[in-house]
């Protein structure tokens, strides 16, 4: 698939070159901090050395002060309270945060996270019933509740009350909760407005315990919860989202919940992980026990204390994972099949695809799948309960919940942020949805979303690449939205010789761009098609991140190339 290469506009000079003397470093490596809007020494002194003190008081948050005093009310009434969250990543990991700072000091609590199949995502009448039904007082919403106007409602006539902690977008009624927490809120003057579920949480409990006096340390030990929440839930990095990752990776690696560090041992030759690791390794193994069997094993996993039963729920958490991806595996291949077979798809703008029998646990990911394929607006639905329920993704510069509102009314339930979302409806609006998605996605979306882009931070001479350039490059991250990791153009450059193509369609390569120059290995996944002319040795430009690869006990600098293009 063809890519479209755009630079990042170019910096001010003037303040690039004063930054580049206050701080002492390469021009290029000020440059791309002025791009993400540090321009002085304080500002690049938070950027680089992020302090627990850099996060703002929870009780500028808008229902904070209502929150803490409700849950105290519950504490000194003996009243029962139900901690309560969505399946995923976010969901259990805010759960786990929450229940574990609250069970060590108040016994009279349980959790429950809703089942995928049964109840599907956020609040259900169900949870309310039996929360009733088992004396519950108080219910603590996390990662969801924001919309769930009809379902508060409910609960307040059989005297239920709830706290929600959610950081999806508001509609226009705000359910009549005892306290709402959402930054997104209009009126919630908070500064930072894209925390993850986890870390409304998170503000939670730092609120509660800046009340009642508790030691922050009891607090900051469910950093590591918290980043793995950011990194999982693709939030801005930035802001508090940045000082809750840093921190939370540096706790990950030197003293990590046990629950993660059962996770970590599958991983003996890593010594550190990253935001890329956590979403690529322990993000899907957390979220796969909600899609393949109870998410409840991961509220388990990240709140038991005592390495050898975590272990066990270790082991039955990755025997999850891999069903899940045989289920992955699959389904992505039957929805490829319909695709091709498809004489209308060449023409469409976006991909809605159904099958009754697809796992449901595993449509969010088939959907990135096929937006890796076909780059556009993909939904994949299957059938749960007589409904249609379904993920949806999409591409940069689309907001696709924007698209899905448009279709409200076929649908019975919908929610989610510009990129994903969730929704369901009777089968027999399918037809009409997608008929109706459709023609929303072909009158909204701008021709440049159909090509995935590669936008890059400066071009440079590979000259440039030295230990010391990588070591103050690799102070940059943690990387993710919002702080990607940089990346990088160089012009002319040319195999020497040593080109072959490995594991999947993976082109490995030794670069150099001078005569006599020095020599860059360099990887290059699912770019074999350009083996044979590379192996010419041709010259080429390259889009590229730098990283480390560890292999043998040695580590070497390396190029990940992200797009080839000859002349």
């Amino acid at each position: 698939m063809s890519k479209r290469w755009t630079p990042k506009i170019e910096p001010d000079k003037n303040v690039v070159e004063e930054l580049s003397k206050a701080i002492n470093i390469n021009k290029v490596l000020s440059g791309i901090l002025v791009q993400r809007g540090v321009t002085n020494f304080e500002e690049a002194k938070k950027f680089f050395r992020p302090q627990i003190t850099d996060l703002h008081s929870p009780f500028l948050m808008k229902g904070m002060h209502e929150a803490v005093a409700r849950i105290e009310f519950a504490i000194q009434n003996n009243q029962k309270i139900l901690i309560y969250g969505d399946y995923d990543v976010d969901g259990t990991t805010a759960v786990s945060t929450v229940y574990a700072f609250f069970k060590s000091r108040y016994q009279n609590l349980d959790f429950y996270i809703p089942d995928r199949y049964t109840e599907g995502y956020g609040i259900s009448f169900m949870s309310i019933d039996w929360a009733c039904n088992n004396n519950f007082s108080l219910i603590i919403a996390l990662d969801c509740g924001i919309k769930s106007v009809d379902k508060i409602s409910y609960a307040n006539g059989k005297g239920v009350d709830f706290i929600i902690c959610d950081h999806h977008l508001p509609g226009d009624e705000i359910p009549a909760a005892v306290a709402v927490l959402n930054p997104k809120q209009k009126d919630c003057p908070y500064p930072f407005k894209e925390l993850s579920g986890c870390g409304i949480g998170y503000k939670l409990i730092q609120a509660f315990a800046e009340a009642h006096k508790i030691d922050s340390a009891e607090v900051e030990k469910f950093l590591d919860l918290a980043a793995v929440s950011v990194a999982s839930d693709l939030v801005p990095i930035l802001d508090e989202n940045r000082v809750l990752a840093f921190l939370g990776l540096k706790q990950l690696k030197d003293k990590p919940n046990d629950g993660l560090k059962a996770l970590l041992e599958a991983y003996p030759d890593k010594p550190e992980f990253t935001v890329n690791d956590i979403v690529f390794y322990i993000g899907p193994r957390i979220n796969a026990a909600g899609r393949i069997a109870d998410a409840k094993d991961s509220v388990r996993l990240m709140t038991n204390e005592g390495l050898e039963e975590t272990r066990r729920i270790a082991y039955q958490v990755n025997q999850h994972n891999n069903e899940r991806r045989s289920f992955d595996q699959n389904i992505t291949e039957q929805a490829l099949e319909m695709v091709e077979k498809d004489q209308d798809f060449k023409n469409r703008k976006s991909t809605v695809l159904f099958h009754s029998e697809w796992h449901k646990g595993v449509i969010g990911i088939v959907a990135s799948r096929l937006i890796e394929k076909y780059y556009r607006p993909t939904i994949i639905l299957t059938e749960s309960n007589g409904m249609a329920t379904g993920s949806a993704r999409s591409v940069e510069g689309f907001d696709l919940y924007s698209a899905i509102e448009s279709c409200a009314d076929l649908l019975d339930q919908y929610g989610g942020h510009t990129h994903a979302a969730g929704l369901t409806m009777k089968l027999d609006r399918l037809p009409e949805f997608i008929d109706r998605f459709e023609k929303v996605v072909a009158k909204n979306i701008v021709e440049r979303s159909l090509t995935p882009e590669i936008e890059y931070d400066m071009e440079i001479p590979l000259r440039t690449i030295t230990p010391k350039f990588f070591s103050v490059l690799k102070q940059f991250s943690p990387f993710g939205p919002g702080n990607l990791n940089p990346v990088f153009m160089s012009k002319n450059v040319w195999d020497v010789g040593d080109a072959t193509i490995v594991g999947n369609n993976h082109l490995k390569l030794s670069l150099t761009q001078e005569d006599g120059g020095r020599i860059f290995k360099a990887i290059a996944f699912g770019l074999g098609e350009y083996y044979d002319k590379v192996s010419q040795g041709i010259s080429f430009d390259i889009c590229f991140t730098i990283e480390e690869n560890h292999f043998n006990g040695h580590v070497n600098l390396q190029l990940n190339i992200k797009d080839i293009l000859f002349k």
